[in-house]
């Protein structure tokens, strides 16, 4: 039986072949392809520079610690998100202001937003889910200091702006099977020098001018940031082929059934994952489960597209949008490998097990 896995990185002879040059260089720790890959990031989203780092969740971690966030500050983040934000904020000392989420676009709900900040708010985490931007304008219009996170939404726009663009700082992931992979690795962004400077402060401690306690090893290597450079180059390409199988699981998919991604006015989605919402009374947690299970034995992975809402781990209460998100909402299969036929297929068997 062929397995439709719910993920797979994108990975060709381009990557391939810049791994492979950057291994005979002998130069494969951090060195000169970071930097390329740096400046292409850079002027990708269209700022000024970035600082490449290991992972998505340091880069958050970063750039809480190079805006000088730290005890008796807040910072606000949605529920409905990967621990990475909670765990950043948790990191550099600060307390986490956990928010409900719009529940129709499932990103951050800038009214609640509004009423969660105090006088001790720092910074709002801004993640762009499943490929879709949030409400940036109404966010930035609070006057709160935005940090984006695009690891999920890189090259999509809202109102016409790059998303990453508008915030003070923005941090991305390139994890294997994000929009760019390079494995692990992750990038902060930012129009604010001063700002990236403390980030390479805290980025490596080695042949540094004084001591800083905060510092530690977190770079990417050459080799990481070489795949990178060959996959930012073949970003065009990747949304191409995500929009044009997110079209055809619009099409096949029933609206009875399935209702689909929803794209306010203004905001271009670049479909990282698909995420539908079942129709709500249709699934009890365990028989959400049971349909999981079901089309996992049929060779069909699908997802919850947020493990758990963080207002569950920590036993917060009135949380509506995140817990009918949790409850409804399924992530498709969707990668740039997936062919029209296994979506057709996969389509059959979201449909077969549902009814």
């Amino acid at each position: 039986m062929t397995t439709i896995p719910h993920s797979k990185p994108s990975l060709g002879q381009d990557d391939i072949r810049a791994a492979t040059e950057v291994l005979r260089s002998g130069l494969i720790a951090g060195g000169p392809v970071v930097g390329q890959f740096e400046r292409g990031m850079a002027a990708y989203i269209g700022v000024q520079g970035g600082v490449a780092v290991s992972s998505g969740t340091v880069a958050l971690e970063l750039a809480l610690r190079a805006m000088g966030v730290g005890h008796g500050d807040n910072v606000i983040l949605p529920s409905y998100v990967c621990s990475a934000p909670w765990l950043a904020v948790q990191r550099v000392g600060a307390q986490a202001r956990i928010v409900d989420i719009d529940p129709v676009t499932y990103n951050l709900d800038p009214h609640k937003v509004r009423k969660a900040r105090t006088s001790r708010t720092r910074a709002v985490i801004v993640p762009h889910l499943f490929g879709l931007p949030a409400d940036l304008t109404a966010l930035q219009s609070l006057g709160i200091p935005l940090i984006e996170d695009c690891a999920q939404t890189l090259g999509a726009t809202e109102q016409g702006r790059a998303v990453g663009s508008v915030g003070l700082l923005t941090v991305c992931s390139f994890y294997a099977t994000k929009l760019l992979c390079t494995g692990e690795g992750g990038m902060v962004l930012s129009n604010d020098e001063a700002l990236l400077e403390r980030v390479r402060a805290l980025r490596e401690y080695d042949q540094a001018p004084s001591l800083n306690a905060a510092a530690f090893n977190c770079k990417l290597t050459d080799l990481q940031a070489a795949i990178g450079v060959t996959q930012l180059n073949q970003l065009g390409e990747f949304f191409e082929k995500r929009a044009a199988l997110a079209a055809i699981y619009r099409d096949s998919l029933p609206a009875e059934l399935f209702t689909p991604p929803s794209v306010p006015s203004g905001r271009a989605h670049v479909y990282y994952r698909y995420v539908v919402r079942l129709q709500k009374g249709l699934q009890s947690p365990d028989e959400f489960t049971d349909y999981l299970s079901r089309m996992a034995h049929r060779g069909l992975q699908c997802r919850k597209p947020v493990f758990r809402p963080l207002h569950r781990y920590l036993e917060l209460a009135d949380f509506p949008a995140s817990d009918e998100a949790d409850e409804v909402a399924l992530s498709l299969p969707l990668y740039p490998s997936l062919t029209e036929e296994e979506v057709k297929l996969a389509s059959r068997i979201l449909q077969e097990e549902l009814r």
